[in-house]
């Protein structure tokens, strides 16, 4: 492959990688069609003590069940080099699409993710 630039097409996604490519688009500042979406509603209906200021999103106030899937986006699904427990607007927004079973597309996901 020396020389050759690859190009990452629909076909290589669904056949190589087995995702298709459908779904909602969902990056940071853009909800994809999700009108219902409020970050701080939805952050404080997940935490453990709903009565306490918010003053940062942190992986570590969540319930149980937000918590994992929170580490799992931070770690597998758009992995970053930096802190992997505080949340930013796009992980709130595709762990409220995982909750609420939202069909994303992962592969716009995974692409904005590999460009940058």
């Amino acid at each position: 492959m020396k020389g050759v630039k690859p190009i990452i097409t629909n076909e290589v996604w669904n056949n190589i990688v087995g995702i298709k490519y459908f779904g909602l688009k969902v990056s940071k500042g853009n909800s994809g069609g999700i009108q219902e979406f409020n970050k701080i509603q939805f952050y404080r209906s997940c935490v453990r003590n709903s009565a306490k200021p918010i003053n940062r999103f942190h992986a570590g106030n969540l319930n149980l069940t937000p918590r994992i899937l929170a580490y799992i986006i931070a770690w597998q699904l758009s992995p970053r080099g930096s802190n992997h427990v505080v949340l930013y607007e796009k992980d709130l927004i595709l762990l409220y699409c995982i909750i609420n079973r939202i069909k994303v597309n992962w592969v716009s996901v995974m692409m904005e993710h590999m460009l940058k």
